[in-house]
């Protein structure tokens, strides 16, 4: 998988139907995984996984991604905080962040695209 350092292993993530990645950045912790490939609902489906992880402010999850996805960003938006950047292929680089008190309100358990 490109974008990541040599030193990531793979990790197994309940419900994830793509493959997943930790690796540590400075003091920080990283999830990350690839759904540039799939098509809905499958990038809900692995950030809504993934989100799960992120229960600390030293923590964060990066999904590349063939776009950004807003229908995850409306649903998440109060609970975490996110980020865009455009990468290589014309595909996006998103990271989600912890916010303390409000990570642990989300709702993870609805990662259906409306």
């Amino acid at each position: 998988m490109s974008h990541l350092p040599q030193d990531a292993q793979k990790i197994e993530v309940a419900g994830s139907t793509v493959d997943f990645y930790t690796y540590m950045k400075d003091n920080t912790t990283v999830y990350q995984f690839d759904t540039s490939m799939t098509g809905p609902p499958e990038p809900m489906v692995n950030a809504m996984a993934g989100l799960k992880l992120i229960d600390s402010d030293d923590k964060i999850l990066v999904m590349i991604n063939h776009k950004a996805p807003g229908g995850l960003f409306a649903k998440v938006q109060e609970n975490y905080n996110h980020t865009v950047e455009n990468i290589e292929d014309g595909k996006v680089k998103v990271v989600f962040s912890y916010i303390h008190g409000e990570s642990e309100k989300a709702d993870l358990s609805d990662n259906t695209c409306h």
